[in-house]
């Protein structure tokens, strides 16, 4: 089975400025998704906050609205496509958050 990187992307409000009511809905979101998703996550992620962009020229780039990420694995991409229909980073339909999903090909070194 191959590996492959999902990227979140997307305005993501900090998990300090939700009600508990909003966080308690969003955690059983993930919660219905991990269990859908079973054994093939193979590392949960975590949630990403700042950051900078270095530019090979010295200057410095833009970053995307990259808020976390995931590993899971999978035969094939299509399968991993299915995997993330009904996530719960997808869930608000407004057409603002993304899954970018890469293979992780096997390091040369």
């Amino acid at each position: 089975m191959a590996k492959f990187l999902l990227l979140y992307k997307g305005p993501a409000t900090p998990m300090d400025q939700m009600t508990e009511e909003q966080t308690a809905k969003i955690m059983a979101g993930w919660q219905t998704w991990l269990e859908k998703a079973g054994q093939v996550v193979v590392d949960i992620g975590t949630p990403l906050s700042g950051g900078k962009s270095v530019v090979d020229n010295g200057s410095e780039g833009s970053l995307d609205q990259l808020t976390g990420y995931t590993i899971v694995q999978a035969d094939n991409l299509e399968a991993v496509v299915s995997l993330v229909d009904g996530h719960p980073f997808l869930s608000d339909k407004t057409g603002n958050f993304s899954v970018d999903i890469y293979e992780m090909l096997p390091n040369p070194m």
